[in-house]
């Protein structure tokens, strides 16, 4: 007589962060967990017969009620349209809305690695909660500034914050200063600009050149100062702002003076401070797991430190990760991806003493895609490129952000996405 087929297996999953890694993570599981390839895989995933049937209960904590897009965040704090569509709840998720997938609208507080246990804080209250796991992923990212991304934690706050911004930057009579060249502030600059032509928009930096943390060629960061350039941004470099104090108008509209610490000084209406001074929201994540800024460390296939109690059961995966290269959208949601498949892989060398094979990162060189206005600009080890050939190819007409939805195969209720 045939063998009885093994009895199905059930797995919990908690991962901290709805975002692009978080989301990854979680619809690859659903994949597996419905017995298809995953959606992410590049080759066709067979599942072998003689493997057991694993239930995936998947859930998801973000602080925020949804996802944002955080690439089209400059465009979102210029332009109103597109902000209604750059965050979409989670609940209007309809292919995620299932009983073995759930989301809390909260944030994580604590992970206990010994016990398998995470405390959240739910939103808007003092309660905790405690959620037992068999497998943590931390997918938080890092915690950005105002107004590098909106601060709101619901949607209906997010649109009341955003259009606060966008009707201040439209109405600035002397002008908008964008301090900080990095990306940050080169994309804000050239999304106002693009979306509000009458307003005069400068850009001060203090260096000698766009872009001067990063690892960067030279020719990518004279490309991306012509494209500012070309975008009708005034840019001035060797300009490092020394202080910003509001002043009287003649005509009574907001005005500032800023002073920077070469002597000159210059006057707006807005001043927006567009240097990332983010951080790793990884502090729930015991210290062995982190480094001295709070990256998290990992290994190659993104499980911490053996030194970490029941360090195979334990990830991370997008911007919170100490590992190289820049940070980008892509990596982060291929990221949430690999975890899936090793976290299979985990399950069933348990359950069957499979031999896991797992998922690798790969050392990843300096590489940005970044959008300026109605042209982008790319560099890696293969050159540097730019162009509206290169806006196409790398964010489409919206930031990338139908280009998330189709990779992360999500769909969303009627009426909200663009």
């Amino acid at each position: 007589m045939p063998s009885a087929s093994p009895l199905p297996i059930t797995v919990r999953v908690l991962v901290a962060g709805g975002s692009y890694a978080g989301l990854g993570v979680a619809v690859n599981l659903l994949d597996l967990h419905n017995g298809v390839s995953p959606r992410m895989n590049w080759e066709h995933f067979v599942a072998n017969k003689d493997w057991p049937q694993i239930n995936f209960e998947v859930t998801v904590v973000d602080e925020r009620d949804g996802f944002l897009h955080i690439v089209g965040a400059p465009l979102a704090l210029a332009d109103q349209a597109y902000s209604k569509k750059a965050w979409v709840q989670f609940k209007d998720m309809t292919d995620l809305q299932r009983e073995n997938m759930t989301f809390v609208h909260g944030s994580v507080s604590r992970v206990d690695c010994a016990a398998k246990k995470a405390t959240v804080v739910l939103h808007g209250t003092d309660e905790a909660k405690t959620f037992e796991y068999d497998y943590f992923c931390a997918a938080t990212g890092y915690r950005r500034v105002w107004p590098v991304v909106p601060q709101s934690l619901t949607y209906k706050a997010y649109l009341e914050e955003t259009a606060n911004h966008i009707q201040a930057v439209g109405a600035a009579k002397h002008g908008v200063l964008v301090v900080g060249g990095g990306a940050v502030g080169i994309e804000m600059a050239a999304e106002l600009k693009l979306c509000m032509p009458h307003i005069k928009v400068s850009l001060a930096h203090s260096r000698g050149k766009l872009l001067s943390s990063e690892g960067l060629s030279d020719e990518c960061k004279d490309v991306s100062l012509d494209l500012l350039k070309d975008a009708g941004v005034e840019v001035l470099l060797n300009h490092r702002l020394e202080s910003s104090d509001k002043v009287d108008s003649a005509d009574g509209e907001p005005k500032y003076r800023a002073r920077f610490t070469n002597g000159s000084t210059m006057e707006a209406s807005v001043v927006i401070v567009g240097v990332s001074q983010s951080v790793p929201a990884t502090e729930f994540y015991p210290a062995a797991a982190l480094d001295a800024d709070g990256k998290v460390k990992i290994r190659p296939n993104l499980m911490l430190p053996s030194q970490v109690p029941n360090a195979d059961s334990h990830f991370c995966a997008g911007d919170a990760t100490k590992w190289s290269g820049i940070k980008r959208c892509g990596g982060a949601m291929r990221a949430g991806h690999l975890v899936a498949m090793n976290i299979h892989q985990l399950v069933l060398q348990k359950e069957i003493g499979h031999t896991p094979v797992f998922e690798e990162l790969v050392e990843i060189p300096p590489m940005i895609a970044m959008a300026v206005g109605k042209k982008a600009v790319s560099s890696g080890p293969e050159g540097t490129h730019s162009g509206t050939d290169v806006m196409d190819k790398y964010f489409g007409t919206d930031l990338y952000l139908s280009g998330c939805w189709k990779w992360m195969g999500i769909q969303v209720r009627e009426g909200i996405h663009l």
